[in-house]
């Protein structure tokens, strides 16, 4: 990033700190006047002067003439202020309180324009970010609200824009499960990495990240040894998506090379030095180590503590361990003193 990017950055923050001092609205102002002054600041681009005008002119006059055009005002003045949880709220407000207004999609198209906007902050208009590497919860946020808003007012005016943002936030949301797939599968978490690749399979239809998903799958379901799962999963995608770029020449190209878990020592002596064998069906390492423990305990105990038939050169024998179950007692038992056991 150039040096007059960073510079530009510092100014505008130090212009915002400098402006957030708060405006006093003259109190003697009128209905009309209030309202007549807050439109000029907006069309002088002076949002943080309309929004206190907005604000007094909505507590001063709540049933006034104005009183629903300036809380439909004052979401915008907040969006256009970067106030994006002020502006939620006043939209929020605003549908709680008209629900039944004929501008009400106006409140959920700016509700959702916020969460939109939220993650594409002042950084994200000069730095190259990658906005499906980061978190998704305003873009999961803003997808609901403009469902919200197509869902009920499919008539709007605002309808097709919104739906336009929602291809793009769906297509977002799908690549970004991919990374995090990617990432599972850099940490060996197999099971993680394809019920991420399954999940936008199943939820991201006709998004270009199912591709990916299925290269997922695939890739996950033979490092699992799922061969039947992992061969389902590569013919679906041969069939659905032959140009995907881990398909060559119909061979499928993993992603991630497979993990080495030897020791330093087995990869230095190549293998010979090092290398354990298979565990049998049923046996664990853990398994193997807690015997090995035992064994080696039972091997540090001196002969002279060992009775004769154990190979020790105590005089008593060692007396014999019951291992059968107690016989619990009951109340009658211990009221007897165990006499009718």
């Amino acid at each position: 990033m150039q040096v007059k990017h960073l510079l530009l950055i510092a100014i505008l923050g130090l212009t915002a700190a400098c402006s957030s001092k708060k405006e006093v609205v003259d109190e003697n102002l009128s209905e009309t006047e209030l309202y007549q002054q807050a439109q000029a600041d907006l069309d002088n681009h002076s949002f943080t002067s309309a929004t206190a005008k907005l604000k007094a002119l909505d507590s001063r006059y709540p049933f006034g003439r104005y009183a629903d055009q300036a809380q439909l005002e004052l979401i915008y003045a907040n969006y256009k202020n970067s106030e994006p949880e002020a502006a939620k709220s006043a939209a929020e407000r605003f549908i709680r309180l008209h629900p039944q207004h004929p501008n009400v999609d106006y409140a959920y198209y700016l509700k959702g324009l916020t969460s939109f906007d939220q993650d594409r902050g002042l950084l994200a208009r000069f730095l190259p970010l990658d906005m499906t590497k980061r978190d998704p919860g305003a873009a999961r946020d803003s997808y609901n609200e403009f469902a919200q808003l197509t869902s009920r007012y499919p008539n709007s005016r605002y309808a097709p824009d919104a739906k336009q943002r929602m291809i793009y936030l769906r297509n977002l949301l799908a690549a970004y499960e991919i990374h995090v797939a990617d990432y599972y599968l850099t940490r060996q978490a197999y099971v993680a990495a394809a019920n991420r690749g399954r999940y936008v399979v199943e939820n991201f239809q006709e998004t270009p990240s199912v591709g990916d998903g299925l290269a997922v799958m695939v890739e996950s379901y033979q490092r699992l040894g799922l061969d039947e799962l992992a061969a389902t999963s590569l013919e679906t995608l041969k069939l659905n998506y032959p140009d995907h770029p881990q398909l060559v020449d119909g061979q499928f190209v993993p992603q991630q090379k497979e993990a080495d878990n030897r020791s330093w020592l087995t990869k230095a002596t190549l293998g010979l030095v090092g290398t354990s064998a298979p565990l049998p069906p049923g046996e664990t390492r853990a398994n193997q180590e807690l015997t090995k423990q035992f064994q080696d305990d039972k091997d540090a105990i001196p002969h002279e503590l060992l009775p004769a038939d154990q190979g020790g050169t105590a005089d008593e024998p060692a007396k014999p361990i019951d291992d059968s179950p107690k016989k619990k007692r009951g109340f009658f038992s211990y009221l007897t003193f165990g006499l009718f056991d």
